[in-house]
């Protein structure tokens, strides 16, 4: 049998029509592409938390439940009491498992543009995907149009990145409570970016049985951790729970971020200075012809460049070693966008001067 032949005949086509999560090689460049917290900890805290860590028994199994984080993540979140919690191995695990326990031949949604693994890992388990186009002019949901969609094809499961990635803004809250009501499946807010902004629907949660709130502590500053949390009735964690597969969270991501989350002083003030860096891009990027930054609630800032030179931009500052996301090559609504994450102010200028640079050359 040929190689292809073997392929063909041990992989479902679902997957051989994918194209696999491509993550750039950003050794020696400023790092503006992946929405992480640009900041480290001070040596005491890393002292610290080194001292924590020789205890941490590697010779053993962790917690299968990770019981004690579980309960510090309620508490640093302000998760409602009637409300349990599941953790994942990044916020794509509880995508993947949340999938893996649906039905054969159901249905997923998702806005469009917004974060990818929700269209490829349901389409890599060959359920059905149907994208909600947002509107052109604002990134807004269409709701008339969404209500219709749920009312024609019944989702067992509704994401909504809440703030949106790669957009930046946060749906109007109205329209998020209509498509709850509406929807007979689950509604899954991704709050990836809670960090970021006040508007959250944590506390929502008693009021919903099929309103489950996800989160991460990658954007907080712990990306290296891989560590995703959802909230939700116990009676729906319990049944995912049974997906999970056993010791997914290590010793190691227990023990860190339980001390990291007793660090609230030094979270929130990186997560200050990210936020007051925001709006100065912003600016920035508002000052410079040809521009169009879209307001953002998250740790990166979307823009629009001159029709067909998004390519042009994004290669010029790679030259230069500035690394930002190229959104153009996705089409729709991201054609001839650019992604910038919300880097150290040294990181932010370096960037605008860089910018400006090339955009006078254009």
């Amino acid at each position: 049998m040929s190689l292809q032949a073997l392929i063909e005949t041990v992989i479902r086509p679902e997957v051989q029509g994918l194209s696999a999560y491509k993550v750039a090689d950003a050794t020696d460049f400023i790092k503006l592409d992946a929405m992480e917290n640009p900041y480290t900890w001070p040596d005491d805290i890393k002292t610290a938390w080194l001292e924590k860590l020789q205890d941490a028994e590697i010779n053993r199994y962790p917690d299968p439940e990770a019981k004690s984080l579980c309960q510090s993540l309620k508490n640093y979140n302000h998760i409602p009491d009637s409300s349990d919690v599941i953790l994942g191995n990044g916020s794509d695990e509880l995508i993947q498992l949340l999938l893996m326990a649906l039905p054969a031949n159901s249905t997923v949604m998702a806005p469009e543009p917004s974060f990818v693994m929700y269209k490829q890992i349901a389409q890599c388990l060959g359920l059905n995907y149907q994208g909600l186009p947002l509107c052109a002019e604002n990134f807004e949901l269409d709701i008339t149009a969404i209500l219709d969609t749920i009312n024609t094809h019944q989702p067992e499961i509704i994401f909504l990145a809440y703030p949106n990635n790669p957009t930046g803004n946060l749906f109007d809250s109205d329209a998020i409570i209509q498509i709850i009501q509406q929807s007979n499946g689950l509604v899954i807010l991704d709050e990836a970016y809670a960090p970021f902004t006040d508007f959250s629907f944590i506390q929502q949660l008693p009021n919903y049985n099929n309103l489950l709130v996800m989160r991460t502590v990658s954007k907080l500053g712990l990306a290296g951790l891989r560590l995703g949390f959802m909230a939700g009735h116990p009676e729906i964690i319990q049944q995912l729970n049974k997906v999970r597969l056993p010791y997914n969270i290590n010793i190691l991501t227990q023990c860190t971020t339980e001390f990291a989350l007793n660090q609230v002083e030094m979270f929130n003030e990186q997560t200050q200075a990210i936020c007051q860096e925001r709006a100065r891009l912003f600016l920035q990027l508002s000052t410079i012809k040809g521009l169009k930054p879209c307001p953002s609630a998250a740790n990166f800032i979307l823009f629009h460049t001159p029709k067909n030179k998004a390519d042009t931009i994004f290669t010029a500052l790679k030259a230069q070693r500035i690394l930002i996301k190229n959104l153009s090559p996705q089409q729709g609504l991201l054609t001839d966008c650019l992604r910038v994450t919300v880097g150290k102010p040294e990181e932010n200028n370096k960037f605008i001067t860089a910018l400006r640079h090339i955009m006078t050359e254009l």
